[in-house]
């Protein structure tokens, strides 16, 4: 009895379960994951999760642990959410993978001890600054000198490099990598995301979330369903074939490649999906927030070009904005291992999707510091000022445990996309000649 006479609450017991009990619930209606030893049921929690309901649900069945020690800043303040769902416990301990986790939980504290999640104010304070700079000079350029042809591409070059460089930067609020407060870093988001590239922050969070969860993990990583257009790694082409139906010359794709993805991802594929992804969720603050760079653009630019001279402006910036893009973020990626899920511990299942790129002030600039794509994805929420220090530590582990580390010059990871098409598409018409011919 409580004070007063009152009934107090008896403690619930906690119900323990085995991993074959756990990895049991991995439908869409039925959901549970692991988190430091302890049983979630996120079957209703999925929806209302803030990162989104796919990026949490891509656990279901397995060990989240490492994935939410990467995708949070504030574990306390996560947890105290996490009481509700909470179910029991694991009553065995993991021993599968121990040694590479314990030694990845290892390097993040090493990592927090050397100060890296800490971020340099002047360093994105000028980063930002130099995005308000190009777009200033692009407008200057056809305002003060005319829309004659030297103007015209000399504003139209800064304004590409307004583009790209949004988007490297809008990645680091997305991340909640630059301000402590995570409300400040949604702010910015939206002001470099919605507002400067017309984009959707929510739409890019709900697709790169995913992405940083299982990254290359086919059905789950959005960035690698590319069977439309394109077969990549080892197993889609294999799927792809299996199903008979030719829809595309897969074993001509590092060709058709260089005039499909990526001139026209920007300006035709996310322009649709974006909006798509705004008005089905009814997101109307992200919408008049992307409609702002619309209306703004027009403003600015239909007075100096006519209005079907600033679309053609606008679409070409687009179009060579979309080559930038593509070709630095596929760099990292398409050259990897790209498969199924295996459930594998944080460390090699980011290893095994990413590569780097050579370090240089060029290198930095260009790919917005996704030239250490590994560090990144390893360390999500780290400023990318910082991304360089921990890489020699990465390769220290990499030895220890016998897993590749993989870095490259630039000019070789562009050359590496092609390379990696070419041999996909090779391996899909092998799996359709072979699948042919059991079939008469």
């Amino acid at each position: 009895m409580g004070k007063g006479g009152q009934q107090t609450a008896e403690p619930q017991e906690v119900k323990d379960y085995t991993w074959s009990e756990v990895k049991k619930h991995q439908t869409k209606n039925d959901k549970w994951l692991v988190i430091n030893g302890e049983v979630y049921d996120i079957t209703n929690w999925a929806r209302r999760h803030p990162g989104g309901s796919k990026v949490i649900s891509h656990y279901a069945g397995q060990d989240a642990s490492e994935a939410f020690k990467a995708f949070h800043n504030d574990l306390n303040f996560v947890k105290k959410y996490m009481k509700a769902i909470h179910i029991g416990r694991l009553n065995e301990s993991e021993n599968e993978d121990k040694d590479i986790k314990e030694d990845f939980e290892g390097l993040r504290q090493t990592a927090h001890k050397m100060g890296l999640f800490k971020p340099s104010v002047t360093f994105f304070t000028l980063v930002v600054g130099h995005i308000l700079f190009f777009e200033y000079l692009a407008y200057f350029f056809l305002s003060y000198f005319g829309n004659g042809w030297l103007p015209y591409l000399a504003s139209l070059s800064c304004y590409v490099i307004v583009q790209a460089q949004a988007g490297w930067t809008q990645h680091d609020f997305g991340h909640l990598s630059v301000f402590s407060s995570t409300r400040i870093n949604h702010l910015l988001h939206l002001f470099l995301m919605n507002q400067t590239k017309g984009a959707s922050s929510d739409w890019w969070n709900h697709m790169h979330y995913q992405h940083h969860a299982k990254p290359n993990i086919m059905n789950k990583d959005p960035d690698v369903r590319l069977d439309a257009i394109l077969v990549v790694g080892k197993e889609m082409p294999k799927v792809v074939a299996e199903r008979k139906k030719n829809i595309m010359p897969y074993n001509h794709q590092h060709k058709y490649f260089l005039f499909t993805l990526p001139p026209l991802l920007f300006p035709l594929y996310f322009q649709v999906m974006l909006f798509r992804h705004i008005i089905i969720r009814k997101l109307w603050i992200d919408l008049a927030w992307t409609c702002s760079f619309y209306i703004k653009f027009l403003f600015l630019y239909t007075p100096l070009l006519g209005f079907g001279g600033a679309l053609k402006y606008y679409f070409l910036m687009r179009t060579i904005e979309s080559v930038w893009f593509v070709w630095v973020t596929q760099s990292n990626h398409i050259p990897m291992e790209i498969q199924f899920d295996q459930a594998q511990p944080w460390f090699p299942l980011q290893l095994s999707a990413t590569c780097d790129i050579h370090k240089s002030y060029f290198n930095d600039w260009f790919t917005g510091h996704l030239n250490f794509q590994v560090e990144h994805h390893l360390f999500p929420t780290m400023p990318r000022h910082n991304l360089y220090k921990i890489a020699p530590l990465v390769k220290s582990m990499c030895q220890k445990h016998n897993i590749p580390y993989i870095e490259k010059p630039l000019s070789t990871a562009f050359i590496d996309i092609v390379r990696s098409l070419k041999t996909s598409g090779e391996l899909w018409l092998h799996y359709r000649e072979a699948y042919h011919m059991e079939t008469h």
